[in-house]
Formats: structure tokens, sequence, C-alpha cells
């Protein structure tokens, strides 16, 4: 006889997954047991469910099909919500096993009883609970076949006394079925946009992921209209590498070059992007917006000509209907303050930047303690990371270094919370890449607050052979935060991180580790950290004070961080 536990656990290796996280306990110990006996499966515990929903977003990201994670009842599955949240936002097929307590008790407020369905009926596509065996399989291939259909999260809520009962004899195994095919947006639609464009007007592309499969038609379209192409975070990887048309980000992580190329347009072309800050599409354009869900057509800016479709499709019907143009002045313009600007960043990642004239001035300003540089710490792991690194990121100052100065070869992956902006995302999301295949690199760009807010599950790394490397960014703050208060004219306050020695923590955690404090250090320490075969963690002291200008700034926002500044000075004098 088969089990409903075993149905589901034999179910998922058959589609292919391959590591399952989560913390053991009560409800699920049918599950994790049939897992113990599948030997296609990898079981992953981690010290905390939260941990295991990131990692699984982050396989589901990677790989685009079904990651699964589990929580036992009641506290268990509600840490598992911050992480699915940004499966939720990512659009990552995720499936949660969730406990529950046995069936005599539900509705008794029984001890650590939650409702399942309704706590998770935000975040999940899909959320259900199995009240006998008869159900089975038909209500695992209904949660699957959401996540998978729906790119969303899947919640199947699983009883103490159900998952050891017996199934029928002689029933079908469950069948997971892929998404529909995508199509093209309707050729009325396509003929209306290509009108639009025309032959004269000055055009800009903004590109989200939703075009990472589009990347020859993207190229494409922009050589065809001579238009610079700003490329969304999350668009960084698949459509950085060999593209002359990219001017970088906008946004508070961006550059004046790629918000310069937006505000000079005269048409706006979104493919594939629900870049949420209204403040950096600017309006008074025509707007031709490609997305293959309706409901992101004109949530962000009023769009003229919607193309509700498969980016690649769509973009293959309407180049045909384009006439080429010779590369004029707002490439060529974008193009040239994009390069000078990127120069400009690498010089201030050099070592001995602080030792110039200009750097020595600069430097009395905001980084009197000579400390390293965060620019330099980017640009140091990209000069060591492998060609096809996978990447992840904290919310935060870490984002805007690597989104600036680390770029996406052909082969590099790209993860972090960027819709959601979940702190403490980093680490975790490592643990996930890692899992899929311990011999690619993977490197994790760690906020120090982030770090320690699940400071825990470095020990994962180490307990299942996850050779990560973790670079924290040291800089004894909450560096947005503190960015965020000074621009507002507030003096920085709460943002003061007390943090112990990271790499003495990590050393006794069982990871090697390293502390830099001196830039002559940095580049050995990062080619020795990258060159292991273990995980590791680099713990870089940085400058707190170092200033992300963003593509445009306010003069309110450039008086606010003047008094805040004053104000801070004043204080400490």
């Amino acid at each position: 006889m088969t089990t409903v536990a075993e149905l589901i656990v034999e179910a998922l290796a058959d589609h292919g997954v391959r590591s399952i996280w989560g913390v053991v306990g009560d409800a699920l110990n049918p599950v994790t047991d049939a897992i113990r006996r599948e030997d296609r499966l990898e079981w992953i515990g981690v010290r905390h469910e939260e941990v295991a929903a990131f990692a699984a977003s982050a396989q589901a990201q990677l790989t685009g099909d079904l990651a699964v994670c589990m929580g036992t009842v009641g506290p268990g599955s509600i840490h598992l919500l911050n992480g699915l949240y940004d499966a939720k936002k990512s659009h990552a097929p995720v499936l949660a096993i969730c406990g529950q307590v046995p069936l005599p008790e539900v509705g008794t407020d029984f001890f650590q009883e939650v409702d399942n369905n309704r706590l998770f009926s935000d975040v999940a596509v899909f959320a259900e609970t199995v009240t006998s065996a008869e159900q089975m399989p038909q209500l695992l291939e209904r949660a699957v076949n959401a996540a998978i259909g729906g790119r969303g999260v899947a919640v199947l809520t699983l009883p103490g006394d159900i998952g050891g009962l017996d199934v029928a004899k002689g029933i079908l195994p469950p069948r997971f079925v892929p998404p529909a095919h995508p199509a093209a947006a309707s050729s009325a639609a396509i003929q209306a946009a290509a009108d639009a464009i025309g032959a004269d007007a000055k055009v800009t592309m903004l590109v989200g992921c939703g075009a990472r499969t589009a990347r020859e038609e993207v190229i494409a379209l922009a050589e065809k209209l001579g238009a610079p192409m700003v490329l969304t975070i999350k668009a960084k990887e698949g459509l950085e590498h060999d593209n002359p048309y990219a001017v970088g980000q906008t946004g508070l992580i961006g550059n004046p070059a790629a918000t310069d190329a937006m505000d000079d347009a005269d048409i706006l072309v979104l493919v594939g992007t629900d870049f949420p800050y209204r403040d950096w599409i600017p309006g008074g354009k025509t707007v031709i917006q490609l997305d293959s869900r309706a409901a992101h057509i004109g949530r962000r800016t009023a769009v003229t000509h919607p193309l509700v479709g498969d980016s690649q499709a769509t973009l293959q019907a309407l180049l045909p209907l384009l006439s080429s143009r010779e590369s004029g002045r707002h490439l060529e313009k974008a193009q040239s303050h994009y390069d000078e600007w990127m120069k400009a960043q690498r010089r201030l990642a050099e070592p001995g930047h602080d030792e110039t004239l200009l750097g020595r001035l600069r430097s009395k300003a905001d980084n009197p303690d000579e400390l390293i540089r965060p620019e330099a710490v980017a640009m140091a792991v990209d000069r060591h990371a492998g060609p096809d690194t996978i990447f992840t990121s904290d919310t935060g100052m870490s984002t805007v270094w690597l989104a600036r100065l680390v770029p996406m070869s052909n082969n590099r992956r790209l993860l972090g919370s960027f819709n959601l902006g979940s702190m403490a995302n980093a680490m975790p999301m490592a643990l996930g890449a890692q899992a899929l295949d311990r011999n690619r690199q993977v490197v994790a760009f760690c906020g120090d607050g982030g770090l320690m807010m699940l400071l825990g599950d470095l020990r994962t790394s180490v307990s299942y052979n996850l050779p990560a490397t973790f670079v924290v960014f040291n800089n004894g703050r909450l560096g947005m935060v503190k960015l965020e208060q000074e621009q507002g004219g507030l003096q920085e306050f709460g943002t003061v991180l007390d943090n112990p020695d990271l790499a003495a923590v990590a050393t006794a955690m069982g990871l090697s580790a390293r502390r830099v404090t001196d830039p002559q250090d940095l580049d050995g320490a990062v080619s020795e950290a990258l060159a292991s075969r273990g995980p590791y963690l680099l713990d870089v002291v940085t400058n707190p004070d170092e200033i992300a200008v963003p593509g445009r700034t306010k003069p309110s926002q450039a008086w606010g961080f003047a008094i805040a500044k004053a104000k801070e000075h004043i204080v400490s004098a």
C-alpha cells in the first residue's frame, strides 16, 4: 500500500524536484520519513523556515520549474510567509507543504492550530487542506498545476492524522501539466504600435525580465530604432552582456544616463516589465507597453498602445513592420553619457583612489576613516568571479553596488528580493542556488543587517556542503534606511548596528572566513574567498557614508542631505 505522504513524495521526485527545504516536526513526520526513503530527493533541514521558502523561491526562479518547502503546524508554517511572498511577487512556482493539527481537533483552538487556508489566502494561487485519503492525488495535482500554470505559490495543508493514511489501490499517479504556450499580441495592436513608432521619433526602451527569452528580438528592435535600452535590475541577466544599446538601470539604484535617456525620448517602449516606480517613468510620452499579463498594462503609467502577449512572439511580428534608421544623436548621447559615468564609478573603486588629490578631497567628506569603499568590493568580486556565477543580493545598498558594477555575462545569473524588497534574502537564496549544483560558483552580496537577521542558517551551508561565498558589506548600518533619512533632512537614527566580528562568528560556525579592513588587502582576500572549495564568509568593513547618488536627484533631496549632515556633524562635534 502507498500512503498519502509517500504518494506526494514520489510524485514530486518523478516530476524532477531534487530537494525539499524545511524544519521537521509532528504533522509532517510521515512526509519527512517518506523523503528519507526516497533516494532521488534531498532533505535540507534549515534553522528557520523563512530560509526554506527563500531557498525554494531561488530554485524556482533559476529552473523555471517547481520547488518545494515545508513548515509544520502553526508557527512553522507561519515562518514560511515572508519567503513565500517573495516567490509570489517573483512569479516563482513554489509548493509549500504545511502541517495541521489532527482533523478532530480542527476548529477547537487546539495547541498551535492556525487556519492555513485563511493564512495563505493572499500569498497563494492555491491553498487547500487534505481532509481524506480519497482526495489524493487530485488535490496534489491541482496544487502543483496551479503553481506551475499560475507562476506562483501553492499551499497544500496536511493534518497530522492524514499523511500516514493509505490511498486506494490502483489509482493513477498525479499528472502535472506544463504552462500554456505563449502567443503574440493581436495583429491589429501590433500594427498600431508600428504606426505610432514611425520613422523619426526618439525612442527609448525600458526592458524587464519578461523579455529574457526574447534577447535577439529586443536587441534587433533597439538596433532598428536606434534606441538606448534601459534595463531593470531583473533584466540584467540575459540582456546586459554584449548589448551595445544597454545604458544601465534607472530609479534609485540607477544612473543619470538611463534617466536622461527616458526623459529625452518621444516614445517609450516598455517590454516585459512591471517597473513599479512611477516617479521614474516620465510623463507626456507616447507609451507602448508589451506584457504577457494584461493586468500589468497601464498600472504604472498611462499607455497609448497596449500589446498583450509573449515578448518574443510579439516582437517577431512587430520587427518586419518597422523601417530601419541610422543611430542618431539620441542613442549616441545616452551611450556616451553612460560610458563616462561608468568610468567615474571604476575610478572610485581603484585601491589608490583616496590617495589621489581629488580622492583625498572627497574622502575628507565621505570617508575620513579611510575605510574600504563598497564599489571596490563589487568590482573585485566581478574580477575574480567566473563567467557562470550565480549572484544573490540583499535588498539595500548591496544591490546598488551589484547593479552598477557587476555585469552579467552570458551565463551569469542574478537573484534578489527585487519585487518584495525583503531583508535577509541573499544568504538563503544562495543556499538554494548552490543545492541545485554544488560545483557552480554562487556568491551572495550580503548586507550586515540582512545577514544578522537569519544568521543561524550560515551553519546550513556547512551541514549540507553548500560551498557558497558570502561577501558581507559590513558598514555597521542599515545603509539604505540611513540614506533615506538623510535625503529627507533627518538626522540618522536607529540605523547603527553593533555587529560582532562576523568572520569570527562564521569560523565558529564551521565556515572558512576572513575579515578585511585594509583596501590593499581586498583583492587578494576576494581571490582567496572565491577560490575556496567550501562555504566561505568574507567580512569586508566598508565605508558607511558612501553616497549612492541616484540617476536624478531632486533639489529637496540634496538640500535635505546637506541639512542632515550638518546636524550629524554638530551632534558629533
